[in-house]
């Protein structure tokens, strides 16, 4: 008959006093080998606690002892930190503006296409992978520039909006403020407005990033630290004339430029022959403002065709690269610069892919004239680049009919395009506006034949062109993806983790990190400060105001949820003819 009693139990009153037996023996052992005469369960129990309270005493002297061992190697580590930070340096560190994943595999594909490349042809940039980065802000799940570029440049979260001010409206010391703290030369290189989120973070602090025109005055010196750029190159040249100027699109009088020069000793340029006059930096004289477009520049597709007028990013690159080097040639100290890819991001708003690849060769070329800078360097130094976040939900595949799809997608539609869809847009309004007829066939036959190369438009398309031409953006870049079989999710971002590109030395980044962790490796490896800088920006932040006249705090005021949600639109849109006018 099956016993009740569970297995190794059927003598449970047996087995307590082998138990008894064993624990004697034990204690005998334990003693030496002399016997405990006395084994009454009170001696039994005093010997227990004893037992108990030394074996206690071994585990905390032997966790003393590893906490000691462990404290002393991190010591260690972090001396040997410091020791490799020591020594003259440089840092470069480049963004690619709502660049995501799968741009990378779309300019691939059509850079092979065109230049008739076979399939393990890959770019500058895929040599260099060695991470991603996770976007989301301190208040949403899909990040803005303002709060990405944050995270990059104080290596903290924020919310989306924040120009280096975090979620409690105080601001926060950047990367760069720390670095001309600290002795080193200082640069940004953009293709949109330099007053727009990416540089701004870096050089300024505003508690939402509409507030442009504080931003200008900040970069040029008008600041709690003062001047802390040595050279910037870029757009927005209309946010730092005063509105009584041609061109302008400040709030106020202020002629930001003269200021610059006048009381901060910028040095001030403002076209593609002063420009040429740089001889890529060799001819610079820092500080350097050099503001080329009226706003954006021109996406590159564009661009290349106004070439006289705008220098390219790897040009203005190769000229910030050159002056700082030169400028820090006697000096212990290197430079640090931040060179930003901008209108990845605006082209993916729009939806054109046409653009986008060629804003990514573009951003493509740039990062290796900085490669071939560190290689030839003898000063030691690293590249860093990742993008703030990723633009337009873009898919490499696009299904057109409810059958199951082909598994293809045409880069020789975006051959094909000599023209963005935006630049289109920007003719279409500019013949209406001068009274021209025939505008179906301008659009046709001007617009989308020969700017956009595609042959076989349909009247469909024609008519929804001309019947909305305040929308003929969306409509012209639809066209291009639509035949291309490129597919977008949104006008907006996504959430999409990003890719890290990095030099030797960059290694600490290889995996999967939070967009603050690249902050933090920036500030890491100048070893710098910028809790310092935090500290300082609170002490004097209430001795400079706004401006000349106004007494609002020197960062701004607080958005409204009117103001958000204006920015919020305009910034979900393809951009217009208002904030591209070159």
């Amino acid at each position: 008959m099956p016993s009740d009693q569970p297995l190794f139990a059927s003598d449970r009153r047996g087995s307590s006093i082998h138990s008894e037996e064993r624990a004697a023996e034990e204690d005998t052992a334990l003693l030496g080998g002399q016997r405990n005469v006395d084994s009454s369960p009170q001696s039994r129990t005093k010997f227990w606690r004893e037992l108990g309270l030394f074996t206690w005493a071994v585990i905390a002297t032997a966790a003393v002892i590893v906490l000691a061992v462990y404290t002393q190697h991190q010591g260690s580590r972090q001396n040997d930190n410091k020791a490799a930070t020591k020594g003259k340096r440089n840092l470069i560190f480049m963004v690619s503006d709502g660049m995501g994943p799968a741009s990378l595999s779309m300019t691939r594909g059509f850079r092979q296409f065109e230049g008739k490349l076979p399939h393990d042809d890959v770019l500058v940039l895929d040599k260099h992978f060695i991470g991603s980065s996770r976007t989301r802000s301190s208040n949403s799940l899909v990040t803005d520039s303002a709060a990405g570029a944050t995270a990059f440049s104080c290596g903290l979260k924020s919310y989306n909006g924040a120009i280096s001010i975090l979620p409690d409206h105080t601001p926060c010391g950047t990367i760069l403020e720390a670095a001309k703290k600290a002795g080193y030369k200082t640069g940004l290189v953009v293709t949109t407005s330099v007053t727009d989120a990416t540089p701004a973070c870096f050089a300024s602090h505003a508690r939402y990033r509409s507030q442009e025109d504080l931003i200008a005055q900040q970069e040029v010196g008008e600041h709690p630290l003062g001047r802390v750029v040595d050279i910037i190159l870029g757009g927005g040249r209309c946010h730092f004339l005063p509105n009584t100027t041609s061109g302008s699109c400040r709030g106020d009088n202020r002629d930001i430029t003269k200021l610059a020069q006048d009381k901060y000793g910028w040095n001030y340029i403002d076209n593609r022959k002063d420009f040429d006059g740089l001889k890529l930096g060799n001819a610079a004289n820092l500080p350097l403002l050099g503001l080329f477009a009226r706003y954006n520049f021109p996406y590159e597709i564009d661009r290349r065709n106004m070439s006289d007028v705008y220098p390219s990013l790897d040009e203005m690159a190769q000229t910030a690269i050159n002056a700082l080097h030169l400028a820090t040639e006697e000096s212990d100290k290197g430079f640090f610069l931040m060179i930003e890819g901008s209108r990845i991001d605006h082209a993916g708003h729009g939806n054109d892919p046409a653009a986008q690849v060629n804003e990514v060769l573009a951003y493509d070329k740039a990062f290796g004239s900085v490669v071939k800078f560190f290689e030839q360097s003898k000063t030691q130094g690293v590249l860093v680049a990742t993008s703030d976040h990723e633009t337009g939900g873009l898919s490499v595949a696009r299904q057109l009919t409810p059958s199951y799809p082909e598994y293809v997608w045409y880069p020789e539609v975006l051959h094909n395009a000599s023209s963005s869809a935006e630049h289109s847009h920007r003719r279409l309004a500019g013949h209406i506006s001068t009274g021209h007829n025939n505008i179906k066939d301008f659009v046709t036959e001007e617009l989308v034949q020969t700017g956009l190369g595609i042959k076989d438009a349909t009247e469909k398309e024609i008519k929804s062109i001309l019947d909305n031409p305040q929308f003929s953006s969306i409509a012209f870049a639809g066209m291009i993806s639509r035949r291309a079989q490129i597919g977008w999710s949104t006008h907006g971002h996504s959430a999409v983790d990003v890719n890290i590109y990095g030099s030797k030395g960059s290694e600490a980044l290889r995996g999967n990190h939070e967009n603050t962790e690249v902050g933090n490796f920036l500030q890491d490896y100048l070893n710098l400060d910028v809790g310092a800088i935090t500290e300082e920006l609170a002490k004097k932040s209430h001795a400079l105001q706004l401006s000349e006249v106004d007494s609002l705090p020197w960062s701004g005021t607080l958005p409204t949820e009117e103001m958000v949600h204006s920015f919020e639109q305009m910034d979900s849109l393809p951009r217009g003819l208002e904030m591209n006018l070159p």
